[in-house]
């Protein structure tokens, strides 16, 4: 859910967000305040599907859940990550909204409405890609589907592949492995 169609400063949303009741998720994606609620169990569950693999194909990597990231950009941002792989100990020591420097690739799984899945398909990837993260993962469970996003430049990622669920779909370097996706849902 969208709250605000305003923009909003990056010291309102600090003040919104402390105040924001448990069980709730508030980010700040280009100027724009977004409440969403915790996410459910299938959605947990496909995140650490995915970090399974991650994990399997590279011990040294992990998915952190629900991940604080300060994303730059166009506009100061602050995203929830619903997963985010890093190299192990790359979170130490950090904020709550941490730098995401570090981090090798951003997973998010669709959740509520198809109206609330949009910000995952559109204003988070732009987010991300504004952040140079370099590769971006989207779960989209209303459409059945996997996408990959990578090589962000300029703004935009250059490249993107997709596979409905059931199928495997090749991530790009540094992962450079087929991820079987016949777990998501």
């Amino acid at each position: 859910m969208i709250i605000s169609q305003a923009e909003v400063t990056l010291e309102e949303f600090e003040a919104f967000d402390a105040a924001a009741p448990e069980g709730l998720h508030v980010e700040l994606i280009n100027g724009r305040v977004l409440v969403t609620p915790a996410p459910d169990g299938d959605h947990d569950e496909n995140v650490m599907a995915i970090g399974d693999q991650v994990r399997a194909h590279d011990p040294e990597l992990r998915m952190y859940q629900e991940r604080g990231l300060a994303v730059p950009g166009y506009r100061a941002g602050r995203a929830r990550a619903d997963g985010a792989v890093a190299p192990l100990g790359n979170f130490r020591g950090q904020p709550s909204w941490a730098d995401a420097s570090g981090v090798l690739m951003v997973v998010e799984v669709t959740s509520g409405s198809e109206k609330d899945a949009e910000v995952d398909r559109v204003d988070k990837r732009d987010a991300y890609a504004q952040a140079v993260l370099p590769v971006y993962l989207l779960v989209d469970r209303h459409r059945g589907e996997v996408v990959v996003h990578w090589e962000p430049e300029g703004g935009r990622y250059q490249h993107s592949g997709k596979a409905v669920f059931g199928a495997k779909l090749p991530l790009p370097e540094p992962f450079g492995f087929d991820l079987d996706t016949s777990d998501l849902a």
